[in-house]
């Protein structure tokens, strides 16, 4: 069994590396023979934000493949609402309850590809990056063009890059000054407001604002257990999750 596994990857990656139109590129991720653990690249899709840049995926492949999907999180840093922009998870049908056997690492690829096209804010992977493009699309478009230069190594000199130049953006007052290091530490200390930051930063690995996760914190009485980190009871968790969402 695990021998067809492994041969299959190997006709999966041969066809890849065949395929010279679609620009994906897979191979082992340590560029040795270890099929199980890949890692992959395509170029963003034109006439988006993302055109341009190279988005590079990390792939693991179960024991149980076809008959379970590749596990696929991006390792490039994108702003796109079904991709986390502080872990790289996916949310996409196709690696989950929408894959079949006859599904291959380089359709999973291509899916991936065309969500950067269609992306899908109701149904989200990073809730604060969903709510901006459903709020202001103009403003996601505007970051996640940002994202695709700084991470992706887009180029400056797309349609895109033009478009966004010519968009106005805020600019800080001259009188503002730049706050000191300790500064900076005491004020993010006190947005915790005595809660325990990694307790906090589980949801805000999520994509939620800080403060939103501590005004849901609050708003749902969750004991700060004197600043120390503990797991959640499965009803706080849900109780704060909907508060985050907006739900009644």
């Amino acid at each position: 069994m695990a021998s067809n596994r492994l041969r299959r990857i190997a006709k999966e990656l041969a066809d890849i590396q065949s395929d010279v139109d679609s620009k994906i590129l897979a191979e082992a991720a340590d560029g040795g023979s270890d099929l199980s653990h890949l890692h992959a690249s395509f170029p963003g899709p034109p006439d988006t934000p993302y055109e341009g840049g190279t988005y590079v995926v990390d792939i693991k492949i179960p024991q149980e493949y076809p008959f379970r999907p590749p596990q696929m999180f991006f390792k490039t840093k994108l702003w796109h609402p079904n991709v986390s922009s502080q872990t790289g998870a996916i949310c996409l049908d196709t690696l989950g309850t929408a894959w079949s056997p006859v599904l291959t690492i380089k359709s999973a690829l291509l899916s991936l590809q065309s969500l950067l096209s269609t992306p899908e804010p109701k149904d989200p992977q990073d809730a604060e990056v969903a709510s901006m493009l459903m709020k202001n699309p103009e403003q996601f478009q505007r970051v996640a063009r940002e994202w695709a230069i700084k991470h992706a190594n887009a180029p400056k000199s797309t349609n895109w890059e033009n478009t966004i130049a010519q968009q106005p953006t805020k600019s800080k007052p001259k009188s503002q000054k730049t706050l000191s290091r300790e500064e900076e530490l005491r004020q993010q200390a006190a947005r915790y407001q005595g809660y325990n930051k990694d307790l906090i930063d589980r949801f805000v690995n999520m994509g939620f604002d800080i403060d939103r996760v501590v005004e849901a914190f609050n708003y749902v009485n969750i004991d700060r257990n004197n600043g120390e980190d503990y797991e959640l009871e499965e009803a706080y968790m849900g109780d704060i999750t909907a508060r985050l969402l907006g739900e009644p």
